[in-house]
């Protein structure tokens, strides 16, 4: 029992080291995680029946283009923290007990309702981490862990009742494994059936509603659209500029001699200092977030801070001014990316960001969108700047 106990302790170990790629993704250890975790991903993307895991299905690099997807953003964080103060104030209880009370069960607080709080604490945690770094493949995890913590549930619950039979069992009789007893009876929750029937409900919804919001998300990006070019507007203030300049831009003659007629192409709008334009392609200098030597405030900001940290203030998305040599931070100054997109048929705008495409990077141009005086354009390579690693797409 130890041993099983041991792996799925180390199964809840390991979701949480996953689910948490964007902090490891700012700090030093990214080299390292990644030289590990990246040939699993690759695996995922390289066949279309698993590509999707590898995806994202909310908005990362971009600011949420509607007011139900901010909200969404904000819950996001609200059930991240929430679950962590849930949990970290449960294992102070559990903790205290083990100390000076020789071990005996938590009675009381949350414990006096339910069982199991911190892994409902958990759980709520790492709902909110999926809309933080919403890759599918951290929802999935997140169902594989909801079942672990049930087994680590069932366990908990026969060594108690083996330590303090009488006790335990009165204690059980009156309280819910994960919700309070009155509900969870009230949903057949007692019953192995409809334990199963309520996991497959929750799968459901998660994987379904993942995808859902996805479609939604796609949707409702600030989009421009030419013959062959869709071009995104990163930040929500560059929009009316890409509306306006954009088509013109394409005409500009160190533009149009790359275009290929019959190629379609995402060309991504943003500000030339945008730093996460590494999760795009390799523009040159460095542009991995840990070499930023901000880990831990652009992970706060990340959490804390869900819009002003994309639109330029705390430690947000923006090098600090001469890092290029020449401030373009303000003004009409503009990087534009442009990414091939393969492996699928755009009949819309909002294809160029399907599951099964294919986007490389080609090549970008700085330019002064007032003027269109080009201030350089250069050919860029195949990878981003995190290498082969899948990054989000918006």
């Amino acid at each position: 029992m130890n041993k099983s106990k041991t792996i799925l302790s180390g199964a809840v170990v390991l979701y949480f080291v996953v689910c948490l790629e964007i902090l490891i993704m700012i700090s030093p250890f990214a080299g390292f995680f990644y030289s590990a975790f990246n040939p699993f991903l690759l695996g995922l993307a390289n066949y279309r029946a698993t590509k999707w895991l590898s995806s994202f299905f909310f908005t990362h690099m971009v600011v949420p283009p509607t007011d139900l997807l901010k909200s969404i953003r904000v819950m996001g964080s609200v059930l991240f923290v929430l679950g962590l103060a849930i949990f970290l104030v449960c294992a102070i209880q559990v903790y205290s007990s083990k100390f000076f009370r020789k071990g005996q069960p938590v009675v009381r607080g949350l414990y006096s309702f339910i069982r199991h709080p911190q892994y409902v604490g958990l759980a709520v945690a790492g709902m909110g981490l999926a809309i933080l770094w919403p890759r599918f493949l951290v929802v999935v995890l997140w169902l594989a862990m909801v079942f672990v913590y049930f087994l680590l549930s069932k366990d908990e619950e026969r060594r108690m009742e083996t330590q303090h039979p009488e006790a335990y069992r009165e204690y059980s009789a009156r309280t819910g494994m994960f919700l309070p007893k009155r509900i969870e009876d009230s949903v057949s929750l007692s019953t192995v059936p409809g334990k199963v029937a309520l996991f497959l409900v929750i799968s459901t919804l998660a994987i379904g509603g993942a995808f859902l919001l996805r479609s939604y998300t796609v949707n409702h990006l600030p989009l421009w659209t030419s013959s062959n070019v869709v071009a995104l507007a990163v930040l929500p203030e560059d929009e009316p500029m890409m509306d306006h300049r954009m088509g013109d831009i394409l005409k500009v003659e160190e533009v149009q001699s790359r275009l290929q007629p019959n190629q379609p192409y995402l060309a991504y709008f943003l500000p030339t200092n945008y730093v996460m334009q590494g999760l795009i392609a390799n523009t040159g200098g460095d542009w991995q977030l840990y070499r930023r030597h901000h880990s831990i405030s652009r992970f706060a900001d990340w959490v804390f801070h869900p819009f002003t940290h994309l639109g330029g203030t705390h430690h947000s998305v923006y090098e600090p001014a001469g890092h290029l040599g020449h401030d373009m931070t303000a003004g009409s100054v503009r990087r534009v990316i442009f990414l091939k997109v393969s492996n699928i048929s755009v009949s819309k705008a909002a294809d160029v960001f399907a599951v099964g495409a294919t986007r490389t990077p080609d090549f970008m141009v700085d330019v002064d969108a007032h003027t269109l005086t080009i201030l350089d354009v250069k050919s860029l390579p195949v990878e981003t700047a995190w290498g082969k690693v899948p990054t989000p797409a918006f």
